[in-house]
């Protein structure tokens, strides 16, 4: 395969570190841009081409010029990526990563999995867009990477990252349509082999109505962000990271606090020239107190982790293996009958460079001690066909773990539930050139044992594993940097197809079969002007696809101008057009909407 990168791996939470080292090729920054390190899709830094996945990079650059005001809104229209909304500015949002459900993505920040153990999936609408710097999205089966509900694939958030020298202030404060305010500020640096980086975020708004013709629904977020990493003279390295969300909400029948908040620490030891030992703790929290509603409830969830990890380089070659532990812990005013639950496993990938072949294999064991163990293994193939043109072809199995909700619910969990298990096969071609970029891949997942809730013989509704599903789609994407410009292309084709029960043969709801997603940026001296074009084809709201809901196009702009040495200022139109829209049925997104900042620092 082409050159390959040989980088001290600072962990996943390391990759914005690796991003702004000098690219060894000796490239210019447009190339970089385009072919950028990617250290989700394998555990170690690899050029998107060498990774031989799906994968889509959305850089600081991209989020300071879009400055949006939910990751959600980041993630919307991006290769095999369908949001789902129940509502806008903190409401319920899933990510649909390749037509699997929000329970089968996972998201991680730092490294650190983020999720609710009780609902599966990750409350993606708590997460300030401010407080991250960079973005992956590696489509596709990981479960032997990361174990269980990597299905449709992972999406990992990046903090900010120290700057090197200062200290680096930057400060910005703003506002706009719904009475929203935000601001937040930063101090980052670096003194001999110690870095830190601290931030805070505060976001308010009046929000809009989260049902037609009803009141507006206010949220608010605070964040903050603690990060600080030494490296010793013998090149071993500790740090630290602590990320944590906390605000309100308010819906139809009642308001909710709640919280967010990942934490670890690590230690990384070169122990020869050729392996390198990374131990890293960590404990993510998600915790949601409803109120003022017919139906109060507190539910916390609490995952802490133990992760060891080794890597050994041979020459071209690098063979990565651990051993992961990771507990469970569910509290609050429902009465689960087991609160808990264990997770061990081990896990090793091989990558393996053999000049213009290349081979990706990995395989996983994880032992629950609620449903018992799982093995999940992928093989990926890549040929370069010359210097611009790269083939791969891969193969991965992946599942789904029942939720503490689908186990032990009162009165209606099944605690014999086993998981959910899939099989991907994918092929692709990647062309990599100076100025731009483009990837097409085409995908088949089958899904069995799927888990649906049915009535039982006592004529409760419980959940079973009796559902199966296939779904297949194709992806192309492209980017150019050319001059002042800077233009991004992607187009998705998705059949999601339910395949059992009174449903088989239907779309399976809420899912948009196309979309497509073009993004056009100018730099013209100090200032800068941008837009996107999201559109996203029909779906339907229920299983048996007799409401269907209507597709729509919406228009965003943008604008910067550095009127002084540090100072700018932004502003962005978000649904220019004043679409009404919605992606499930009577609940409408916001309508036009300005937002104006302005910043100081890097």
């Amino acid at each position: 395969m082409k050159t390959k990168h040989h980088l001290a791996a600072f962990g996943l939470a390391a990759l914005p570190l690796a991003v702004q080292a000098q690219d060894p090729t000796g490239e210019s920054a447009d190339a970089v841009a385009l072919n950028p390190l990617v250290v989700t899709a394998t555990l170690a830094p690899r050029t998107a081409d060498e990774s031989l996945s799906s994968v889509t990079v959305l850089d600081e650059a991209t989020l300071r010029r879009q400055d949006p005001t939910s990751v959600t809104d980041l993630l919307r229209g991006q290769p095999g990526v369908d949001v789902n909304d129940r509502g806008s500015f903190g409401k319920a949002s899933s990510i649909y990563l390749r037509g699997t459900g929000s329970e089968s993505t996972v998201l991680m920040i730092d490294g650190i999995r983020l999720r609710s153990a009780t609902a599966g999936g990750a409350a993606w609408h708590y997460l300030d867009p401010r407080m991250f710097q960079r973005a992956e999205i590696v489509r596709g089966p990981r479960g032997s990477l990361y174990g269980a509900d990597a299905v449709g694939g992972v999406v990992q958030l990046f903090t900010h990252e120290a700057q090197e020298g200062g200290p680096h202030p930057r400060i910005s404060a703003g506002g706009g349509s719904f009475d929203t305010q935000r601001y937040s500020a930063g101090l980052s640096g670096s003194s001999g082999g110690t870095r830190y980086s601290f931030a805070g975020s505060r976001f308010t708004t009046d929000g809009t109505p989260l049902r037609r013709d009803g009141e507006d629904k206010g949220y608010d977020n605070t964040s903050a962000l603690a990060r600080l990493a030494h490296t010793f003279d013998g090149g071993g390295e500790v740090g630290m990271l602590a990320l944590r969300a906390r605000g309100g909400n308010a819906f139809v029948d009642g308001e909710s606090d709640f919280v967010q908040q990942v934490a670890g620490i690590y230690g990384e030891l070169p122990v020869t020239e050729r392996w390198t030992s990374r131990l890293t703790l960590s404990e993510a929290r998600d915790e949601l107190d409803t109120f003022n509603t017919d139906f109060p409830s507190l539910i916390e969830t609490r995952t802490q982790t133990a992760r060891w990890q080794n890597t050994l380089s041979f020459g071209m070659h690098e063979l990565i293996a651990g051993v992961e532990h990771s507990e469970d812990k569910v509290s609050g005013t429902t009465d689960f009958a087991v609160s808990s639950r264990d997770n061990s496993a081990v896990f090793t990938q091989g990558l393996l460079d053999f000049s213009p072949f290349a081979v990706q294999a990995g395989l996983r064991y994880d032992d629950n001690e609620a449903y018992g163990d799982e093995v999940t293994g992928s093989l990926a193939l890549g040929y370069d066909l010359d210097d611009a043109h790269t083939l791969r072809a891969s193969y991965g199995t992946a599942f789904r773990a029942p939720t503490f909700n689908d186990l032990y619910w009162p009165n209606s969990g099944n605690p014999e539930l086993n998981p959910e298990t899939s099989e991907t096969i994918e092929v692709g071609v990647r062309g990599q050139y100076r100025q731009w970029f483009w990837d097409l891949a085409a995908y088949r997942t089958e899904l069995d044992d799927m888990i649906a809730w049915a009535p039982t013989p006592s004529g409760l509704w419980a959940p079973q594993n009796i559902a199966e599903a296939r779904i297949r789609g194709v992806e192309l994407s492209s980017g150019v940097e050319l001059g002042d410009w800077t233009l991004a292309t992607a187009l998705t084709w998705t059949d999601p197809e339910n395949r059992s029960g009174a449903d088989a043969g239907n779309r399976i709801q809420r899912r948009a079969s196309q979309s497509a997603r073009f993004d056009v940026d100018r730099e013209l001296g100090d200032w800068s002007l941008g837009g996107s074009w999201i559109l996203q084809g029909d779906r339907y709201d229920d299983a048996a696809n007799q409401d269907r809901i209507g597709g729509f196009g919406l228009v965003n702009l943008r604008a910067g101008w550095e009127f002084a040495p540090l100072w700018s200022a932004r502003l962005t139109l978000e649904n220019a057009l004043d679409k009404e829209y919605e992606t499930a049925r009577d609940y409408p997104n916001a309508g036009r909407a300005a937002f104006v900042s302005v910043h100081f620092g890097q």
